[in-house]
């Protein structure tokens, strides 16, 4: 029997979260803080204080750096609620990029290493980055990584350019991707590294103008010059990079999903309620057939993705990696959530494209998620080529008792 049900506790904390959202953070929708490049850092401060107060910050985290230790379903159903505001995972401390970077911290730093970068971020004191888009370089295929570090035997000297680099401008915990040159002292390769924002040679040249603004202090242009780190500041082993890299990626595609999937649902449940009071040609627009029709694929979209994220994250809970499944899912949410959104634009007419609602700004804060984590594009064309070179669950492939081979066989 497949159960589809989740525990009272999780069903309660759920409810807890989503009325914390609504009745604490909706109304700095409204903040002047709240700018075109994103939330000011001291805006998230004060909501990340709230969320303290209610015992509703980090919840994602490892018991053992001052999370709840949640499992990826219950993290679906939590973040899910989180996200009826965009501001929502920002007061919760499970926004990216910090829900991710305090993921791969909390896998691979020492324990020197998490006191000093990894706690404060959990705790809410400090924002983190993830440094390692490049204009010509590192993006989509992060093969292409340009910034150098040159290894002395004590120190690393990093150079490089970046971009979109989220949430950069007052970050203090930093972790940068870089290629250790070929070098007489040991191994060379895509590397990480840990460091303090305020390190010199860390220069913020700019911060970029996007069409997304929930993002804290948003996109910056950085560029590493003649950054002199000591060889205590790697993270994990030189050449790991990728291999790190991808330890993060399942777990941050599916909480993308799980934080817009309540944006979307938001963004429904107001188009619902102006088609139940908006009139036009003598009756509510939603008896309208085209608008019924739009309402009804919102559900069945919104449906969809709530299922294709609850199976990617039970399958990560019985200890499988799921980057073949979080590709199809990242790919099919994203492109679903957004046209939900757009859909509700429709229903909403003039005012939806006025901020008159909430509603065009998810719109345009959500159009980014089909690039972030991955381009659908690029996550189909990594489903393709794993069904050629394995095969698919679909194909008549039996087992040696005649029945098809079962979706979950055992954990990778």
């Amino acid at each position: 029997m497949i159960d589809f049900s989740i525990s009272p506790e999780l069903a309660a904390l759920a409810a807890r979260t989503r009325k914390f959202v609504i009745d604490e953070i909706v109304p700095y929708e409204r903040d002047p803080r709240l700018t075109q490049h994103g939330p000011t850092d001291e805006l998230r401060q004060e909501m990340v204080e709230k969320a303290r107060a209610a015992d509703l910050l980090s919840l994602q985290c490892p018991t053992t750096f001052g999370g709840k230790g949640l499992s990826h379903i219950e993290i679906a159903v939590v973040l899910e609620a989180s996200g009826w505001s965009t501001l929502g995972p920002v007061a919760m401390n499970c926004a990216a990029p910090d829900e991710g970077n305090m993921y791969i911290l909390s896998k691979i730093c020492r324990p020197d290493q998490a006191e000093r970068w990894l706690k404060p971020v959990v705790q809410g004191h400090q924002r983190s980055v993830f440094a390692m888009t490049e204009p010509e370089g590192a993006g989509s295929d992060p093969a292409q990584l340009k910034t150098e570090a040159l290894f002395d035997g004590s120190h690393f000297t990093i150079n490089g350019l970046k971009w979109l680099i989220t949430g950069a401008n007052g970050a203090k915990t930093w972790i940068i991707m870089a290629r250790v040159l070929p070098n007489s002292h040991g191994p060379d390769g895509p590397t990480l590294f840990l460091c303090d924002g305020d390190t010199p040679g860390i220069e913020i040249e700019r911060v970029m103008n996007s069409m997304d603004r929930n993002y804290v202090e948003g996109h910056g242009v950085v560029r590493f010059n003649n950054l002199k780190l000591p060889a205590s500041a790697l993270l994990g082993e030189v050449g790991q990079a990728f291999r790190y890299a991808q330890m993060r990626l399942a777990p941050a595609r599916m909480t993308h999903c799980m934080r817009w999937l309540g944006a979307a649902a938001r963004a429904h449940s107001i188009a619902i309620e102006h088609a139940r009071t908006r009139t036009a040609f003598g009756k509510p627009i939603g008896e309208h057939q085209g608008v019924s029709f739009m309402l009804a694929q919102n559900e069945i979209d919104l449906k969809v993705s709530r299922l294709l994220t609850w199976q990617t994250a039970w399958l990560m809970d019985q200890g499988i990696k799921g980057r073949h499944e979080s590709s199809i899912a990242k790919s099919e949410i994203s492109e679903r959530l957004f046209q939900v959104t757009d859909r509700c634009v429709q229903v909403l007419g003039g005012i939806g494209v006025t901020d008159e609602t909430v509603v065009e700004m998810i719109y345009r804060d959500m159009r980014p998620f089909r690039l972030y984590d991955g381009p659908t594009e690029v996550h189909k064309y990594a489903i393709g080529r794993q069904i050629l070179r394995q095969g698919s669950e679909f194909e008549a492939t039996p087992t040696a008792d005649g029945l098809p081979i079962p979706y979950v066989k055992a954990a990778e």
